[in-house]
């Protein structure tokens, strides 16, 4: 049964598509300030992100970025959000921000949490206490939190489960708690509620689950349950079955994903925004994301290498001191035992040009090797050839 949501604080502009692949370019206007899509967003899980400033973060072009209800819920708590204002206050960030509704952690902890109809019962990883997080109660902390993106809270398991029941019992579920979850939303007016499609591996549940979603016509739609595991040739199957089936009217998210090779081949799917915490975790072990590939900038190789960590990166840390920037080296950051984090940037060329920018991408990022099997079937499913 359909339920008719409350009115939406997005605009979501369409600027252009491939006419080869799915791959589409846009702007989605939110209450802090309008995001251009595709979009990576970084993962500052507890209102910070590990290695930057949000003076920082705001250097990189990033106008949206993720946190997590959960862990926000835990520390600082609501009643601290209630008292400063919001997320935004707490980290000082004036762009928009995302939150997972913390039914993620459902797989991460599945060992603290027990899922039923109600919701699901957590023991903090904190202090051992236990905490029910219903989709009421994920509603309530989203709004107070004040994010500009909130998630439905839905039943996430691993999408190599063999438990077929289980799977289409997570499915139904997360469509019931959808309807709690838009009934308990409080201030539509200014965050806006996403779905989230689930159904695992198998196409039809999937499908049922589009439909279902679709219906509830929520302002924006995910797909999640991915990233878990799965091959890859499987992740694009249903990344590619799932945007066939959604309105090309509101911005997609795949949940979960990030690396380069994996955001390039989703956006040919047709799919517009991503989230991982890999880029940030792979720096912190002294690895530079570039155009050619990851670079590990702990090994001996880089001790006198002079060059920035990617020529012609205009990040703060690539970009000469004449144009603003710090000049950093390879030979610095391998002397640092490569701590900082560095600018990871994909450019998206929508139109006709975005074939020919796959196919570049891939020669470059793989240094002329053969690229993944996987991405090349899923590319040639939607016209490219690389």
């Amino acid at each position: 049964m359909s339920t008719a949501t409350k009115p939406s604080a997005l605009t979501f502009d369409l600027k252009a598509r491939c006419s080869t692949s799915k791959a589409r370019a846009s702007t989605l206007h939110l209450p802090h300030g309008p995001v251009d899509l595709p979009i990576f967003m970084p993962v500052a899980t507890q209102a910070s992100l590990k290695g930057l400033t949000p003076e920082q973060l705001e250097e990189t072009g990033c106008r949206l970025c993720l946190n997590n209800t959960y862990h926000l819920g835990l520390k600082p708590g609501q009643a601290v959000l209630d008292t400063i204002g919001g997320a935004h206050k707490l980290q000082g960030w004036n762009h928009n921000i995302l939150t997972d509704s913390g039914g993620f952690q459902m797989v991460s902890l599945l060992k603290l949490a027990k899922i039923t109809e109600e919701g699901v019962r957590f023991l903090s990883p904190h202090d051992g206490s236990p905490m029910l997080l219903t989709p009421e109660h994920s509603m309530s902390l989203q709004n107070s939190i004040g994010s500009d993106i909130m998630m439905q809270l839905d039943d996430v398991i691993q999408t190599t489960s063999p438990d077929h029941a289980r799977m289409k019992e997570a499915m139904e579920r997360s469509i019931r708690w959808l309807d709690r979850c838009i009934a308990a939303h409080k201030n539509p007016e200014t965050q806006n509620l996403f779905c989230i499609i689930q159904g695992g591996l198998d196409l039809e549940m999937r499908r049922q689950c589009c439909e279902e979603m679709v219906n509830r016509d929520t302002p924006g739609i995910a797909i999640g349950g991915l990233s878990g595991g799965e091959a890859k040739a499987d992740f694009c199957k249903v990344v590619d079955a799932c945007t066939d089936l959604l309105p090309e009217n509101k911005p997609r998210y795949v949940m979960g994903i990030g690396y380069p090779e994996d955001i390039v081949v989703a956006v040919a799917l047709g799919a517009d925004m991503f989230d991982c915490v890999w880029p940030t975790r792979t720096a912190r072990f002294g690895n530079a994301i570039t155009s050619s590939g990851v670079l590990n900038l702990k090994n001996a190789r880089y001790a006198e290498d002079f060059g920035p960590v990617e020529q012609g990166c205009t990040c703060t840390c690539c970009r000469p001191k004449e144009d603003g920037g710090l000049a950093i080296t390879r030979a610095y950051i391998y002397h640092l035992a490569a701590k900082e984090t560095v600018g990871a940037h994909l450019t998206a060329i929508m139109e006709d040009r975005y074939p020919a920018f796959c196919k570049q991408f891939f020669e470059k990022y793989f240094d002329g090797q053969p690229p993944p099997e996987w991405a090349v079937d899923a590319l040639k499913g939607v016209g490219i050839e690389i």
